[in-house]
């Protein structure tokens, strides 16, 4: 039945937690084995219990799967991408924001903002889901914290990040530079996944969590010990190598672009650009 919480007591087990609309109304649903969507009625991040309404994922439209309160994001965590990028490892978790206003849904458009139109790329990312209030999280409870995983596009407008500002938040931040999705997936291991980005289909980065600089228990650990983890925060842990900018020539995005973020065990997140 999936974590149906009533009071304190949970009962976890493997599934994929969805938010969708239909009929111009949002819920929360189970995506089933035979491809199916059961709604839940409730909040994921309270007390939720799977109703008997069952609908074809092909008759709702999927909405982001949590609105965060906070985006926290992780720069050069991965080590190929921090050699692509000619930058040192860093020596403790590099901390940013991407504002809220930039999540956006499976299958919802990226748009290349006016402001900065040239320099759009690509980042695929594992997003951890924090599903109760953490502070001072020591890295081995670090999972008694997180909900799930999902797939996660760390946007970012290169002009703005490396020449125009002397900060990443605008970079990072413009409106669909966070999509997040389809679902997310509860009981994964984040240790040693297969992840991938694809333009048009072809593949730009093709990586493994396991070249993390840092596992996703010692993120979790480590901002809850500068910041207080409220539920539903989403933590973006960083990219592999393959970015846009690195390449020669680089690789950014145009309109009629369609990106693609796939995680091993959690599923595709698909984007068209605009």
């Amino acid at each position: 039945m999936g974590i149906i919480r009533k009071g304190h007591k949970e009962e976890a087990q493997r599934m994929k937690y969805l938010r969708y609309e239909k009929d111009g109304r949002a819920s929360y649903g189970l995506l089933q084995g035979d491809g199916s969507v059961r709604e839940i009625a409730g909040d994921l991040l309270g007390e939720f219990e799977p109703t008997g309404r069952e609908l074809p994922l092909g008759s709702v439209k999927l909405l982001a799967p949590v609105f965060p309160p906070n985006v926290i994001a992780i720069g050069l965590n991965y080590r190929d991408h921090a050699a692509e990028s000619r930058a040192a490892l860093p020596q403790r978790p590099l901390i940013f924001l991407k504002a809220t206003s930039s999540v956006a849904a499976h299958g919802e458009p990226i748009r290349l903002p006016a402001e900065a139109p040239g320099e759009v790329d690509y980042e695929a990312e594992l997003a951890v889901v924090i599903k109760k209030t953490a502070r001072a999280v020591e890295a081995a409870d670090a999972g008694e914290y997180i909900l799930g995983y999902a797939c996660g596009n760390d946007v970012s407008a290169r002009d703005c990040q490396m020449r125009l500002d002397s900060q990443w938040a605008r970079a990072k931040s413009f409106d669909t530079f966070c999509p997040i999705g389809p679902w997310i997936e509860t009981e994964l291991d984040p240790g040693r996944l297969a992840i991938r980005s694809k333009v048009n289909g072809k593949i730009m980065q093709d990586g493994s969590t396991a070249d993390m600089v840092f596992s996703v228990s010692e993120l979790v650990s480590y901002c809850s010990k500068n910041m207080t983890l409220l539920p539903g925060t989403v933590i973006m842990t960083g990219t592999p190598n393959g970015v846009g900018f690195a390449r020669k020539p680089p690789v950014f995005l145009r309109a009629g672009d369609v990106v693609e973020i796939e995680i091993e065990g959690i599923g595709a997140l698909r984007n068209p650009v605009i």
